[in-house]
């Protein structure tokens, strides 16, 4: 399998209109059939008015086929403690998601730096 229990991803959903709400997730698989999965984690919407993605501080459970050509599917380490990732600006590189140690993961969607 490609996708297995366990393992920790960073989903971006893409938007399908110029006005769509960005939202991104970053979870571990608690089940997988095949692409699709059960996912306990964190969603991250983007904020108009601050122009920032916003981490929802409350874990979910929710389930989606990461096969699926709305989603764009990014492997987290395993070591990776996702109740301690946020979203930064890193001056050279742009938007990334990370956990002010280690993991540094490039998110931007735009080009080189959004």
């Amino acid at each position: 399998m490609i996708i297995e229990k366990g393992n920790k991803v960073h989903v971006v959903y893409r938007a399908l209109f110029e006005n769509s709400t960005r939202r991104h997730f970053l979870g571990e698989v608690l089940a997988a059939d095949g692409a699709v999965c059960r996912l306990e984690g964190y969603a991250f919407v983007y904020d108009r008015k601050t122009t920032m993605f916003e981490k929802k501080t409350d874990k979910r459970t929710t389930i989606m086929d990461l096969g699926e050509s709305g989603y764009i599917v990014n492997l987290v380490d395993s070591a990776v403690k996702l109740d301690q990732v946020s979203y930064d600006y890193l001056r050279e590189v742009g938007l990334v998601a990370t956990d002010g140690k280690a993991f540094v993961l490039n998110i931007n969607e735009f080009g080189s730096k959004s």
